[in-house]
């Protein structure tokens, strides 16, 4: 065993999975697989403090897109996915790859990276807004705690910024 993997486990945190190829942060500023979604925030190409917070849940992939005012897309149509659902997929894609989205969304992967509407068979669903625009809001306050070598209790899940494989 090294020193730098007896020093890893005596942390408490867990290495950062370095994108699957970068993504414009611009466009989507948030994105994860978490609470049986793929959910996360995407910026308005119209109106820069606007935001929509979009989600597609695992299994049935029902989609929800709303503004952070919790008032509907215009663009989404039930079942038919607008631009800003569209561009959380290409994201989550970037960020963790076809096969894991995929797989978290509970569908076979697709033949190409591109290929996630192919294999979704989406309907319409009950807006989480409230939920995911509060998880983002809480990642959002981690980039104002100030630097520090001390431990964070609120932080023991997250991930070290130099664990990076």
């Amino acid at each position: 065993m090294t020193s730098e993997s007896v020093a890893y486990e005596r942390r408490s945190a867990a290495p950062v999975i370095a994108p699957v190829r970068p993504r414009k942060l611009a466009k989507v500023p948030f994105v994860e697989l978490a609470e049986g979604r793929l959910q996360g925030v995407v910026s308005s190409g119209s109106d820069v403090s606007r935001v929509y917070v979009s989600s597609i849940t695992a299994g049935e992939h029902g989609l929800s897109c709303n503004t952070n005012n919790n008032r509907p897309c215009g663009g989404l149509g039930g079942a038919h996915p607008c631009n800003h659902l569209r561009a959380l997929v290409e994201a989550a894609v970037a960020q963790y790859g076809a096969g894991r989205v995929a797989r978290y969304l509970k569908v076979e992967p697709p033949e190409s990276e591109t290929g996630i509407w192919s294999v979704l068979h989406p309907v319409a669903a009950q807006g989480r807004t409230p939920e995911v625009f509060s998880s983002f809001l809480r990642h959002l306050a981690y980039l104002e705690v100030p630097p520090t070598a001390d431990p964070l209790p609120e932080l023991q899940w997250f991930p070290a910024a130099g664990a990076v494989r």
